[in-house]
């Protein structure tokens, strides 16, 4: 029997600007120990936004409050303060969650189950028929790489296929928003990519994602903003590109090739120049730490003076991995 149609009328819809995930402020405090008196906080006003047909990355070492925050959205855990909206519902919301795919970490499939008798497991639990999760399971199996696979029992899938097929179940159901956490764990560098592509896909497609992974390689190439949670507080959030180009106080180290008179360039350079090598007949490559943007125009300035030819300057980025053990060591070490 089919299931009856969802109401959307008060669901986000495709013509809202509002953030798809919405969080302000948003604080969550666990309590233990005898009679409860020690509380641990897990989230600490805690504000991001996600839009529509983005891809959010969401980082932060063990004990971040990541999962938290995850089972927050979902209405797996209450929050303690603040706000949290998901598809301009408040999170939790029976309307709102219909809507959401979810990948968890760790997620476990009935042993005895088939790939496609697994879909239409977790399709009833979405509330759709057999019919349904029939007609659309061909199209993700072969989507996830598994097309083959459908009529073998799961025992005989390794760690990642078994995250393919988790992958399929959590876009079974057409979902606006996929919450995924960890999903590329235990997959193979080219089952990996192929996600990637797949991700990329439904992101064409004006699907959401909100992506946990301790792989930050992987989030550098598919995420378009990232957010760094450190202790149940956000260091950092905004682009990808912004984030990487984060240094101590707004500064950046830059690389200069230049060309003319190398004990000139050497007597213009600060005392903090690292490598200065020769690239070429009177061209120098030289790599200045932590400048500022008026040093920067002010060694311009300098080396024009002096007759020095300007061939390239590069501002120095980080990665994504860079940035983020930058954040959390920094973090870490004004807690101490």
């Amino acid at each position: 029997m089919t299931s009856p149609p969802v109401n959307t009328d008060s669901l986000d819809t495709a013509g809202s600007h509002e953030p798809v995930i919405q969080v302000s402020d948003l604080q969550k405090t666990y309590h233990d120990g005898w009679f409860r008196r020690r509380k641990i906080q897990a989230l600490k006003k805690v504000s991001l936004e996600v839009g529509r047909g983005e891809i959010f990355g969401l980082l932060g070492p063990n004990g971040a409050g990541k999962t938290t925050l995850i089972k927050i959205l979902l209405g797996i855990v209450h929050k303690t303060a603040g706000e949290a909206r998901l598809l301009g519902q408040p999170a939790g919301r029976r309307i709102g969650r219909k809507r959401v795919g979810y990948l968890p970490e760790g997620h476990r499939i009935p042993r005895h189950l088939t790939g496609n008798a697994a879909l239409e497991y977790y399709g009833s639990l979405s509330g759709m028929s057999v019919a349904d999760t029939r007609r659309r399971r061909g199209e993700l199996l072969e989507m996830v790489g598994l097309s083959d696979w459908g009529r073998t029992v799961v025992t005989k899938y390794s760690k990642g296929m078994l995250q393919r097929l988790g992958l399929a179940q959590a876009m079974l159901h057409e979902p606006d928003v996929l919450v995924l956490d960890e999903p590329t764990d235990g997959v193979d560098p080219v089952g990996r990519s192929e996600i990637r592509e797949v991700l990329n896909l439904l992101k064409s497609q004006g699907k959401t994602i909100f992506l946990n992974s301790h792989l930050l390689q992987e989030i550098e190439l598919v995420c378009d903003q990232v957010a760094i949670l450190f202790q149940g507080e956000v260091l950092k959030v905004g682009p990808v590109e912004e984030v990487t180009d984060l240094t101590e106080a707004g500064s950046s180290d830059i690389t200069l090739e230049l060309e003319g008179d190398g004990e000139t360039i050497a007597g213009l350079m600060p005392e903090t120049t690292g490598n200065r090598e020769q690239a070429g007949d009177a061209r120098w490559r030289v790599t200045v730490p932590s400048l500022k943007q008026d040093h920067i125009d002010s060694l311009v300035d300098q080396l024009r003076a002096a007759g020095i030819s300007i061939v390239t300057i590069t501002r120095q980025k980080l990665t994504l991995e860079e940035a983020f053990l930058r954040l959390v060591r920094g973090a870490s070490e004004g807690q101490s």
